[in-house]
């Protein structure tokens, strides 16, 4: 999988005038993949439901963009997010009855998943980075099934990067998905080679696992902000207020030269491309987005 994806903000993000443009520019990348991410949200982590806000894009946005990519010629995968409000990690939503939330989650991911099914959209994520709930076997195993009875692509789970081995329902899955934000380096570096060393010991062990589960690995997300020490905390939004982009090329060519090949490996899903205009989020010169920065040359290198 060579991929980028574009999350929404908002309600009408999908139909931007310049979605056309972002998935173009995905494309000229050598990604053949975009995922797209519908938000519904909790007020509370320990709510049993969650809710459609004007910050989740509409269906028929995520139907239409759907096609357009389609007509692109990329590929789609529809990664569904549960959010906290503001700065909130998801990864802490707990709910206090937690059957009644997995009854609402349900209902929330077979919604999307009959949108995938209906937009012939290739490749579907049952879950992202609910470490709070994601240890409960019965209730993602019903998760999933229920998934299955509305969708018949390949599916995953996007657990996050200290989540992945506690999961124990890789096995009613197609692909382990691993949200790849490990801190490589103890200062801000721009060598590709002390970047490559610190994968090893990382894709040793994902071999192993995968080898174990029999399951191929899949970054579901992996991204740096082209901010000085992005590769300290590549989960970080906000690591410095100094643009580095070498440093985020740096990081973009080690992990592809570190993993391109393996045959365990199902490919990378690059967090993420531009953001919309007037989304107020993190000023392109410091973003997560390889756009017009370095790290773009280096996937038209590796993907072109």
């Amino acid at each position: 999988m060579r991929g980028i994806t574009l999350p929404s903000w908002y309600r009408t993000d999908y139909d931007s005038p310049a979605a056309d443009r972002y998935l173009r520019g995905i494309r000229a990348t050598g990604a053949r993949w975009v995922t797209f991410t519908p938000t519904w949200y909790q007020k509370r982590r320990t709510d049993s439901s969650m809710h459609t806000t004007e910050e989740t894009a509409s269906d028929g946005s995520l139907r239409r963009i759907v096609r357009r990519a389609h007509a692109l010629g990329l590929k789609v995968m529809i990664k569904p997010h549960v959010d906290l409000p503001g700065d909130e990690d998801r990864a802490d939503i707990r709910p206090r009855d937690r059957t009644a939330w997995f009854a609402a989650y349900r209902h929330f991911i077979t919604h999307y998943a009959d949108l995938a099914a209906g937009t012939g959209t290739e490749q579907f994520a049952v879950g992202t980075e609910l470490a709070g709930v994601s240890g409960d076997l019965t209730g993602w195993t019903g998760v999933v099934n229920a998934v299955r009875d509305h969708y018949r692509g390949p599916l995953t789970y996007a657990a996050n990067y200290d989540e992945y081995q506690k999961i124990h329902f890789w096995k009613e899955l197609d692909l382990i998905g691993v949200d790849a934000y490990w801190p490589l380096s103890a200062g801000p570096t721009a060598d590709p080679g002390r970047l490559r060393r610190a994968w090893r010991p990382i894709r040793d062990e994902l071999a192993a696992y995968a080898h174990r589960q029999g399951r191929r690995v899949l970054f579901t997300e992996a991204g740096y902000v082209s901010q000085r020490g992005s590769t300290t905390a590549p989960y970080s939004w906000t690591v410095s207020r100094h643009p580095a982009p070498d440093e985020q090329a740096a990081a973009y060519r080690a992990l592809l030269d570190s993993f391109t090949g393996r045959q365990w490996w199902a490919g990378v899903c690059w967090w993420m491309w531009d953001d919309w205009p007037d989304s107020g989020e993190t000023p392109a010169g410091l973003a997560y987005s390889p756009h017009g920065k370095p790290a773009e040359e280096v996937l038209r290198q590796k993907w072109g």
